[in-house]
Parts: structure tokens; C-alpha cells; sequence
């Protein structure tokens, strides 16, 4: 090995352009926060080749002063931290001081501002990748920014051999603006490519504007099936939208999470609300979200890593229960005549949707839709302004005459549409599986024995949590071999394990000893189970595997307890079996989280039969 020296200031630029500048998305990434940290309000991108030729962004921030131009292209140089403390508290998106020296390095970049304090007056500053020569020069510019990079990696062949096809990374690029635009819904974003306009995002200030800028990021068909939710738990605060179960995805791409403002990609979070999705998602599924996570910012560290994809919480623990809490009670509140919207009842913003059909081809599975109580105005919408369609009279009473007599009590006649129950009245049953009902919306397909799966399941769920966790002594208790960070974590949470129903103790520095389970548990892999939930909680600082076996065990018991097919319900039976359904939680998905219930508007069924055309 040869003698320790330093090393020269364009490698040891182009060494942190490798941390920093990975592609073209990562360029425009790193300068888009920093327009956004200049308080800008508008800003223009336009792309050449993916970016890999021109990425020229521009904007209305306040600019930087002339006199700082040569300091903006160095190393270690920033405006947004002058001390250590600054770093238990970060408010900005961009502090290292390392974005336009280590993108200077591998391309050929003009830096031109106009600094508001400054006049008219503006100046660009030219470097090419060579030994940071910085050439700065007047020029004139309005208020703002405009940073130009051509040629990424000129200078680093090996580099750009590795760059994909035009298409590949303007999609990476394209997917950065679309983060950042969901972040800031202040901000005007504009995208162009080779030209062509690609991107026109107004600023949104209300809650429907917000909505119709996630709806062009996220697609039409998200918004229509989101549940909004707002759920304060000082010292933190949730916000945003999240998918219906039913809008599923094959691939985790549609997911959205903020922490004060800065996208991340969490362990931690990611299991939260995987774990609230646990019971009602088919398998193999991803959920759909966009949220928001407003925190003390002494309370996040931020500079966990170069990108700053990554974050840190103080309290972890705390942050996964609440994610979890809120999520879960959200989800659980889904059921038929629920609409979404936000917890104080207030409605979700509207969407315009131009014909768009959920399809199973794009990965997402076919969704229910949200049915309300006040279902007028809503049935005017989906019939084309034609008055909802309104239950026979004869037959209602007859119907709601054997439904009173079932449960032994006089059930009052609808007189109006918005009367009806939202899963309506039941018609009749096909084929011993399904059963079809009238609403006002127009025909409601239930599955019968999913729906009552449903239902039996969260009843035994209800049952066990009224009964407590019954446990199980073992006959001989079983010792387990683990590390000494295991036997301190199973310490700490021993009062946990004993709420579980499982005693849990130390047989020594490198083993543990499981001595009763619960009942529910007696046969499973005792072992693998205690090794399941001590890296949960190792990992994440709680585990639900503990009550996610029990429930699938009860989910067996629900499955076989549960109507079956070709059983033949009376027609007082299948509207009780209707009303259950909208008085259970989670009622929208079986236990395996496929639908229950489908709803065939009046303006569907008029399409099958060519009818207003």
C-alpha cells in the first residue's frame, strides 16, 4: 500500500457525488429541495433525455447573493445549520452542503440567482467538473433560481454506462417531482420532458384542491377509494389518505409517507401499517396510502444517511402503537352506510373521475365503493340526475314484516329512498352463494358466506376480548436457547408476554423458558413463535404475532362456523344476514381479506343493455 495523503478536492468531490448523485432523478431531487428551502412557490423542471442531457430547474425563491455564488458550489458550505444543535432539530430538506459541489463534479452546471435584497441585478457561476474552477459573471435573472445541468457524468464514463434507458429514468425523476408535490401542496410544479409537457400541478390550498393534486399523482381511482383520516395524539398527528382494502395493490408503488414534510421509506413505519392492514388484505396485496406525520423535529433524527431517505425515531415504539392505533380503529370503522371522511364527520373532498374503471390489469383489485346514509344526492350522481331508485313498496313491507318478525319486533316502513338501508332489502338468492339485493343505488351482490365469516369472526374476537386471554399451563415447560440481548428484551417486556397469556421466564444469561401459553396456542411451534415475537420486538419495540395467531385460529374456527354454499336463506334470513353486515367492522372483506359485497349502480346496469344511447 502506498503512503497516507490527502486526497485531491475533485475526487473527493466525485467520491461524494456517488453518495449524493446515483442517477438524474438524483439531481433533481437534491435540487428541488433546495428551490423548496428557499421558500419558493412556483418551480419549473424541464428534462432532456431522461435527464441524462439537461436538467434545468427553476425558481422563485430568494435567490443567493452575489457574494455567496463561490460558496454555494463548495463543500461543507450551507445556509440552513451554523452549529451542532442545529441537528437535533432540522426543519430544512437539504443541510450536508454537499448537493451542487459533488453534482458540479460529474456535469457541466450554471448556477444563476437573483437575490430579492439585491435590485434587478443577478450572476451565474459556471463549473464543468474540472478542480471546481467556479466562473461567476452578471447576468441577468428575476427573483429566484435557476440551476442548469448538462451532460451528467461527461467525465465519468463508468458511471454513465450504468445509467438505464431514457424512459427508465425519467420515470425515477418523474416519480421525485411526484413526491415532492405531494409534500408541498403550496408549491406550483411544472414538468417538462424533451419539450413536451408532462406536468401542470396548481398550488392547492383547500381540502378538495389537495385531493384533485393527489388524485393526478395517485390516480383518480385512489381518491375514490380513500379513507381520510386526522388523528391528533400529542406529540404527534397524522394526516392524509389511505386505500380501501379492496384497492389493493400487486406492488408496494403506491405508497406515500412523510415525517414533517421529508418522504421516507421506514422499517418501522412500513410494518405499522402493514399491521393495521393485517386483517382485512388478501394476501400477497399492498395497501395503498398517502400520510402524513407532523412531530417535534428533536423528536426525529434526520441524518441517518447520505440521501436522507432514512429516519430515526427517538421513540419508536411510540410512534409504531400510534401509526398503528389510528390506523387500525380507521379501517375498522369500514362497513356499508360508512362513508369515508374525516373524524370530526366531515365529508372527503370530490374527485373528478373521467370514466375510469378500476382493472385488475394495472394491479388493482376491484373496489366497493362507499355507500351513505344519505344516499339522495349521491343516487342523483350516479344515475345521471334520475331519481334513485326507490324499493316496491309492497314489497318492502313484505320484507321488513318477515324481518320484524325474526327478531320479534315492529321494524318502521321505509317511506323515502334515504330510508333504506345502505345493502338495501334482499331479492333473492343464485345459485345457493350469493345473494342480491336492492338498494338505492341500484343492485347489491353480497357473498353470503364471506360476509358471514365476517361476522362470526369479529364476534369471536369480541368474545375473547371481553373473556381475556385464557392460558394454558405446559406440562413441562419448554427452555429455549437465545442471545443475552433476547433474555434482557423478554425482561423488559415480561408484563406484555403475561397480557398475552404467555409466562415467559429467564433459565439463565443465554435462555428463556416458556411455561404457559394460551389456550388457543397449545399446539403451535411454541419455539418459533417466542423467536418470531422477540425480533419483533428487538426490531420494531412491540410484536403482534402473538394475537395474529390466535386470530387465525379463530379465523379457522369463523370460516367453518360460518354459513355454507348451496344452503338455501330465507328471505328474512338474508336481510337479517344484510343488517349484521352494517353493524360489524371490517364487514367490506372476509377474513381473508377478499370482498363481501359489491355494489352495480343504475348507470353499470344501463351500460350492459346499451340503454340512453
Amino acid at each position: 500500500m502506498s503512503r497516507i495523503r490527502l486526497l485531491s478536492s475533485r475526487l473527493a468531490n466525485q467520491i461524494a457525488a456517488g453518495e449524493v448523485v446515483e442517477r438524474p432523478a438524483s439531481v433533481a431531487k437534491e435540487l428541488l429541495e433546495n428551490s423548496l428551502d428557499a421558500g419558493a412557490s412556483r418551480v419549473e423542471v424541464e428534462v432532456e433525455s431522461g435527464g441524462a442531457r439537461l436538467i434545468r430547474i427553476r425558481d422563485d425563491g430568494i435567490g443567493i447573493p452575489s457574494a455567496d455564488m463561490t460558496l454555494a458550489l463548495a463543500r461543507h458550505a450551507t445556509s440552513k445549520i451554523t452549529s451542532l444543535e442545529d441537528l437535533e432539530e432540522v426543519g430544512s430538506l437539504g443541510f450536508r452542503g454537499e448537493a451542487l459541489a459533488s453534482i458540479g463534479s460529474v456535469s457541466r452546471l450554471v448556477l444563476t440567482s437573483n437575490n430579492a435584497e439585491e435590485g434587478s441585478e443577478g450572476c451565474s457561476a459556471v463549473c464543468e467538473g474540472r478542480e471546481m474552477e467556479v466562473q461567476i459573471k452578471p447576468a441577468a435573472h428575476p427573483r429566484g433560481t435557476t440551476v442548469e445541468v448538462r451532460d451528467l457524468f461527461f467525465n465519468t464514463p463508468a458511471r454513465r454506462k450504468f445509467l438505464r434507458t431514457e424512459k427508465t429514468e425519467f420515470g425515477h425523476l418523474e416519480e421525485v417531482l411526484k413526491r415532492l408535490a405531494l409534500s408541498r401542496f403550496d408549491v406550483a410544479f411544472n414538468l417538462r420532458h424533451n419539450g413536451k409537457a408532462v406536468h401542470s400541478l396548481k398550488a392547492a390550498t383547500t381540502l378538495a384542491e389537495q385531493g384533485r393534486r393527489v388524485a393526478s399523482v395517485c390516480g383518480p381511482a385512489f381518491m375514490e377509494q380513500a379513507v381520510v383520516i386526522e388523528s391528533d395524539a400529542s406529540p404527534y398527528r397524522l394526516t392524509g389518505w389511505v386505500g380501501l382494502p379492496t384497492f389493493s395493490r400487486s406492488q408496494a408503488d403506491l405508497q406515500y409517507f412523510f415525517v414533517n414534510g421529508r418522504i421516507v421509506r421506514d422499517k418501522l413505519v412500513a410494518h405499522a401499517i402493514k399491521q393495521a392492514y393485517r386483517d382485512v388484505l388478501y394476501h400477497g396485496r399492498h395497501p395503498a396510502f398517502v400520510l402524513y406525520l407532523e412531530l417535534d423535529p428533536a423528536l426525529v433524527d434526520v441524518n441517518v444517511h447520505p440521501t436522507k431517505h432514512e429516519v430515526r425515531f427517538r421513540d419508536g415504539r411510540a410512534v409504531h402503537n400510534f401509526l398503528f392505533s389510528t390506523l387500525h380503529r380507521a379501517l375498522a370503522d369500514l362497513r356499508p352506510g360508512a362513508e369515508p371522511g374525516l373524524a370530526d364527520g366531515t365529508a372527503r373532498p370530490s374527485v373528478a373521475v373521467d370514466g375510469m374503471a378500476v382493472d385488475t390489469a394495472t394491479g388493482e383489485m376491484r373496489a366497493q365503493g362507499a355507500l351513505s346514509w344519505d344516499v339522495s344526492r349521491a343516487g342523483n350522481a350516479m344515475s345521471g340526475g334520475r331519481a334513485p331508485l326507490a324499493v316496491g313498496p309492497a314489497r318492502v313491507t313484505e320484507q321488513l314484516q318477515g324481518y320484524a318478525k325474526l327478531y320479534g319486533s315492529n321494524s318502521p316502513i321505509p317511506e323515502t329512498p334515504a330510508d333504506i338501508p345502505p345493502l338495501g332489502y334482499a331479492l333473492a338468492q343464485l345459485k345457493g352463494i350469493y345473494i342480491l339485493s336492492e338498494n338505492a343505488f341500484g343492485l347489491v351482490l353480497v357473498d353470503m358466506h364471506a360476509a358471514h365469516e365476517r361476522i362470526t369472526y369479529e364476534g369471536l374476537k369480541t368474545s375473547r376480548a371481553a373473556e381475556g386471554v385464557r392460558s394454558q399451563p405446559l406440562l413441562v415447560p419448554q427452555s429455549v436457547a437465545v442471545s443475552q440481548r433476547e433474555v434482557s428484551v423478554a425482561e423488559t417486556h415480561a408484563e406484555l408476554f403475561r397480557n398475552l397469556g404467555m409466562a415467559v421466564e429467564t433459565g439463565g444469561e443465554e435462555s428463556l423458558v416458556i411455561r404457559s401459553v394460551p389456550a388457543l396456542l397449545r399446539d403451535s411451534d411454541l419455539e418459533m413463535l417466542l423467536r418470531d415475537v422477540l425480533a419483533d420486538l428487538v426490531e420494531y419495540g412491540s410484536s403482534e404475532r402473538i394475537e395474529a395467531h390466535m386470530d387465525e385460529i379463530l379465523s379457522t374456527m369463523a370460516c367453518h362456523g360460518s354459513v355454507r354454499a348451496n344452503r338455501r336463506l330465507t328471505v328474512p334470513e338474508m336481510n337479517a344476514l344484510l343488517r349484521d353486515m352494517e353493524e360489524t367492522e371490517r364487514s367490506g372483506q372476509c377474513n381473508h381479506g377478499r370482498p363481501t359485497w359489491v355494489q352495480l349502480g343504475l348507470e353499470e346496469l344501463d351500460k350492459l343493455f346499451l340503454r340512453g344511447r
